[in-house]
């Protein structure tokens, strides 16, 4: 693989290099050429899908930006408008094309189609997207986009004061881990107390998403949203029942270690009743590990960490550091949450977090940069198309890269035993996400299968799940609101939903690859490359297949990972 050098924008054949975006008028005639253009024959259709990629690419890449921006400041009104005026003036405009494109590729039936792998996935996705295409849905698609990110902007404003000094809840979370369980108790329900604040605003906005989503269902003849929702995000290889499947395999298999789990941190802590605010602090008696003191070093670790397992994936977070695509610290009035955004058109994503120093931010960068690898391995595919990958394997890039990169976190912990706890935490914490992505997953099934429910029932639902999913050793009393409530916490729900169940299948699958880096690293890291080099031109599972795994979450795939990972906590 060639050595990595920061990037110049590729040169365009298409489009002008230095296009303003200024209105729909100036794209237009790129838009209409396009629809224009006849194609007579595959060669045709190539140099038509690359200019078709190239003008994707810049508006993917414009659209980020403007994300971006709106996201590190939300009180920045210049930003905000910049976003609003790109969904609100010109997505409208392009919708309609798009479906003029995707029905211009239906309409050839070159037999490259069906023997290229890659390019089958691509015309499937197409089908896909016509079936659900209705003019009276750019609208709702529009007003929806522009109401998801409300959700951002209200979290940013969540603050507490702690010992007079302003907190974001990300910072405040990090006194969750102290040892004095009054002050954790106490940030605990400040943190609690502010959510609650917003409760009301945010399920008024989340009864108007619900309300929007099953329109767009209906609009396009579907019955609930979440049938709508797997046509959208071509969920080819699994159905709904699997997801079920999903669901019941984690309450049987990984519920009951993560019981387990909690069973010692009780017995440890030498507690009657083991609360929510008792989670996170260590069970040795020992302060918050502490794996950074700033972002140059959280950044400078994270190169030197991916250098000892691949110098390519050290070089690509070097590189984004180098170009300022980074930006990692919690503070008032950024957005929350943490995410890698592909930029087609540089071929650099950009990493956002929200860090204040804690062992979970590191794993966030370990996971945002195994993001970051995937973008870079996947960048120079033919088509822009084949650049739009799947969740559960984008996820599959992410989690991996958090447990493989565990063999040379020394870097961020000397001290050996510090190590040992930093790697238990990880670990359990791995096996704690399966149930709550179950949760989160199934609670949107009920949803929308249920779309004009209330918020009592909405909130009757939740805390059904919690009592299906939730560790039974928690204690609750006297926490029912902030039990009932705790959904509100997931940005899943309000800005991409549906967008969950792929960690859940990701873990498992990181699981795999990570026991494979246990036993032959250099070939686990060869075949994770091959998988991911491929980004979207071949099924999920095949790609799961190069990766040297399977894509596999039934009951004793699960049972199988899940002791795996308690002997290797064992070990520790």
């Amino acid at each position: 693989m060639s050595v990595l050098e920061i990037p110049n924008k590729p040169i365009r054949k298409f489009l002008p290099q230095n296009l303003e975006i200024s209105s729909w008028s100036v794209l237009e005639p790129y838009f209409k050429d396009l629809d224009d253009q006849r194609i007579n024959s595959f060669e045709e259709f190539k140099i038509w899908m690359s200019k078709k990629g190239e003008l994707e690419a810049v508006l993917e890449e414009e659209m980020a930006w403007r994300y971006i921006k709106m996201s590190v400041d939300t009180r920045d009104k210049t930003a905000a408008d910049s976003f609003h005026f790109f969904i609100e003036k010109i997505e409208p405009e392009m919708a309609p094309f798009q479906n003029k494109f995707n029905l211009k590729i239906e309409s050839l039936n070159f037999p490259e189609f069906q023997e290229d792998k890659a390019l089958s996935i691509v015309t499937e996705k197409v089908k896909n997207q016509i079936s659900i295409f209705r003019e009276e849905n750019i609208p709702i698609q529009t007003k929806l986009q522009a109401k998801s990110q409300e959700f951002g902007v209200i979290s940013a404003e969540m603050l507490i004061e702690w010992e007079g000094k302003k907190m974001t809840l990300q910072q405040a979370s990090v006194i969750l881990k102290d040892l004095d369980r009054e002050k954790r108790k106490s940030v605990y329900s400040l943190i609690q107390k502010r959510r609650l604040q917003d409760k009301d605003k945010l399920n008024d906005l989340f009864n108007e998403l619900i309300k929007l989503r099953h329109q767009l269902s209906l609009n396009s003849d579907f019955s609930n949203y979440r049938d709508y929702k797997f046509v959208e995000l071509c969920r080819f290889d699994y159905t709904e029942q699997d997801c079920r499947n999903f669901h019941e395999a984690i309450a049987i298999e990984a519920l009951p270690l993560i019981e387990e789990f909690d069973r010692e941190r009780k017995a440890k802590l030498e507690l009657e009743s083991l609360k929510p605010w008792d989670g996170q602090v260590d069970i040795s008696g020992q302060q918050a590990l502490k794996p950074f003191e700033n972002t140059k070093e959280l950044i400078d670790k994270t190169i030197e960490c991916f250098n000892r397992i691949d110098p390519y994936f050290g070089r690509c977070i070097e590189i984004m550091a180098e170009m300022k695509y980074l930006d990692l610290d919690s503070r008032e009035g950024k957005a929350p949450g943490g995410f890698n955004y592909p930029l087609y058109e540089i071929g650099v994503p950009f990493i956002y977090m929200n860090s204040a120093g804690t062992v979970r931010d590191m794993v966030t960068m370990m996971h945002e940069g195994g993001h970051a690898i995937h973008s870079f391995l996947s960048r120079d595919l033919e088509l822009t198309d084949y650049k739009d990958l799947t969740s559960e394997v984008a996820e599959l890039a992410s989690m991996s890269m958090e447990l493989i990169s565990m063999e040379n976190w020394d870097l961020f912990f000397e001290d050996e035993e510090d190590l040992k706890r930093a790697k238990k935490e990880q670990l359990q914490q791995t096996v704690d996400t399966l149930p709550w992505v179950a949760q989160i997953d199934k609670f949107q099934h009920w949803l929308y299968e249920n779309p004009n429910h209330t918020v009592a029932e909405r909130e009757n639902s939740w805390k059904s799940l919690m009592n299906e999913f939730g560790s039974s050793v928690i204690d609750w009393d006297g926490l029912d609101d902030e039990k009932m409530n705790l959904w509100q916490k997931q940005l899943h729900l309000f800005e991409v939903p549906f967008y969950y169940i792929e960690y859940g299948m990701a873990q498992l699958g990181a699981i795999a690859i990570w026991k494979n880096y246990k036993e032959n690293p250099e070939k686990a890291i060869r075949q994770y490359k091959e998988a991911l080099s491929l980004g979207y031109t071949k099924s999920i599972g095949e790609i799961y297949e190069t990766a040297g795994i399977s894509f596999n979450f039934n009951r004793e795939y699960v049972r199988e990972l899940m002791q795996f990972v308690k002997s290797e906590i064992d070990k520790l």
